[in-house]
């Protein structure tokens, strides 16, 4: 093996497109998944609790903190499972469980049953494992593609899923909760779900088992080809 020079964008693209593919099609689907989920919830909560539960503007923030109390709690206290019981299996089993939780409190937001308070609690929970599912994502991105290309390959993924679906699910959320209609928005959080749950069993069937193992068994460097 010799020293290689770092690939460029084009072969990086040609990599994850031909060599990669399966890997790829994984990742991004992780990635696009998480971003959708993420954008589409965090960046239209406000708007939820002032239109649907008439929470005032100066008291949006005190309902942010479970969100956020969740978020912060998950990767800390799911992150070593996914070392102890393996990446393929706790991916797949966030992303699945994350679209459920989020399916389930969209029927229960149109069924009526949520106050603001319920509604903070139930995305506290969701986004417990929601939050780790996405730190995943990236997790993902890094571990699972030769170290010369790793890089790279990490800022097309990111570049893509967040500009697939954190530009999409704001403007689509924004719009069904505009509508005024609890089916319309549960709809689109319905819609989150799905993604999320394909995501985690794409995932779940072809990931990578990369725990406790060296990131160059994963994916042998470029350089070994030569």
């Amino acid at each position: 093996m010799r020293r290689r020079a770092a690939p460029g964008v084009g072969e990086v693209m040609r990599l994850l497109l031909r060599r990669f593919r399966r890997r790829s099609m994984i990742t991004l689907a992780l990635m696009v998944a998480q971003a959708f989920f993420y954008n589409a919830i965090f960046f239209t909560y406000a708007l939820v609790l002032t239109r649907f539960y008439a929470v005032p503007e100066a008291r949006v923030a005190l309902y942010i903190f479970p969100f956020a109390l969740g978020n912060a709690l998950g990767p800390l206290l799911l992150g070593p499972l996914f070392d102890h019981i393996g990446r393929r299996r706790m991916i797949g089993a966030t992303y699945v469980l994350s679209g459920i939780g989020l399916a389930l409190t969209g029927w229960a937001f149109v069924e009526g049953w949520l106050d603001a308070r319920g509604q903070a609690l139930c995305w506290s929970a969701v986004f417990f494992l929601a939050s780790a599912a996405a730190s995943s994502a990236y997790l993902t991105a890094s571990e699972v593609f030769p170290l010369e290309m790793r890089a790279l390959a990490i800022s097309v993924f990111y570049a893509v899923g967040t500009g697939t679906g954190g530009f999409i699910a704001p403007v689509l959320l924004g719009a069904l909760i505009e509508s005024g209609s609890r089916e319309a928005v549960a709809a689109g959080y319905g819609f989150g779900a799905v993604l999320v749950i394909v995501a985690g069993l794409l995932a779940l069937r072809f990931g990578i088992d990369a725990e406790r193992r060296p990131l160059e068994q994963i994916a042998p460097p470029l350089a070994a080809d030569d």
